[in-house]
């Protein structure tokens, strides 16, 4: 099973889901794709969700939305891409735990808290560090019993190893890199791996470049990345992300109204012009990915449970039958 823990389809209920069919080429079994982040409105997610899930609903010879592990399983034995949908940051759950189980209704499958800034439920990891609020708990014990999977990516890391000690389900990052190969603020200590797998949960390594460190990302550094994270905590705690963002001509994504992307994306963290100069590894990546995972020293069955084994265990563990 080759398991795409988080994508960036642009965010518009009109966007194409070409990108989605080189995923699913490229031998993907499941891709978790993003359907909003603390800056948009939920008017704009909700939009977004509805316009993704009718054509997925269109498409049933392609697609099926994914509840269940066996839910990704049937659809590869019938050639079918399986998808689900998560969120970055609590802003759109409106200070509401029980909005959770709405999204579970509505696919969303992971979510985190902050996406790089503090909100009234957690730390961003571009922001000043205060820990999880009382309303983050009850936030954290709303994920667990809604069966959504605990992601931590761009989260504070204060606050991050405050969920992880609060969970009762494994904890994901679903899109973050080892601090100690490339210091940026988006990627996570080793304190913050050790607590995810003794959570049982996955690091998954991304393929952006400014979290690589490289301008040029492709498979041999997200490899060495996979494998520290393997080295440090064992190989079935690690896994892939890589956060690839699609862009359309002429299709505009952007949050309605006025926003800042310096503030989201602060010029402090060393982006410039928001998040628009970070380079993405391809689709095609992910079939280069087998041979670099094994020239960093993994078997096969190693290999097997970083692209995808680990987040399938995970999610069974969480999503539940």
């Amino acid at each position: 099973m080759l398991w795409e823990a988080h994508a960036c389809l642009p965010l518009h209920p009109d966007a194409s889901f070409a990108p989605l069919e080189r995923f699913h080429a490229a031998g993907l079994n499941y891709v978790s794709v993003n359907v909003g982040m603390d800056l948009n409105p939920v008017t704009q997610i909700l939009s977004v969700i509805a316009g993704f899930r009718a054509k997925l609903a269109a498409a049933p010879h392609r697609y099926v939305l994914a509840s269940t592990v066996t839910d990704i399983e049937d659809a590869a034995a019938s050639g079918r891409l399986a998808v689900g949908f998560d969120l970055e940051g609590s802003m759109p759950l409106c200070d509401r735990p029980e909005m959770l189980a709405v999204y579970r209704e509505l696919g969303v499958r992971q979510i985190h808290f902050a996406y790089n800034r503090n909100n009234g439920v957690a730390d961003g990891c571009h922001d000043v560090e205060r820990g999880l609020t009382t309303l983050g708990r009850r936030m954290v014990a709303a994920v667990n019993e809604a069966n959504l999977l605990m992601d931590c990516s761009h989260t504070g890391r204060r606050c991050t190893l405050e969920i992880m000690d609060v969970s009762s389900r494994p904890v994901i990052f679903s899109h973050s890199n080892p601090l100690s190969l490339v210091e940026h603020g988006r990627n996570v200590s080793d304190e913050q791996i050790r607590a995810c797998a003794a959570t049982g949960g996955v690091v998954c390594v991304s393929g952006v470049s400014g979290f690589l460190g490289t301008p040029a990302p492709a498979a041999p550094e997200i490899a060495r990345h996979a494998a520290y994270v393997a080295d440090l905590v064992g190989v079935e705690h690690a896994g892939i992300g890589l956060d690839i963002g699609f862009a359309e001509p002429g299709l505009d994504d952007d949050p309605p109204g006025d926003y800042d992307p310096d503030y989201w994306w602060p010029t402090s963290a060393g982006y410039q012009r928001g998040i628009r100069p970070m380079v993405y590894a391809p689709v095609a990546t992910w079939t280069e990915l087998p041979a670099a995972l094994e020239r960093v020293g993994m078997t096969g069955e190693e290999i097997a449970l970083v692209l995808g084994g680990n987040m399938a265990r995970v999610a069974r563990q969480t999503w539940g039958a």
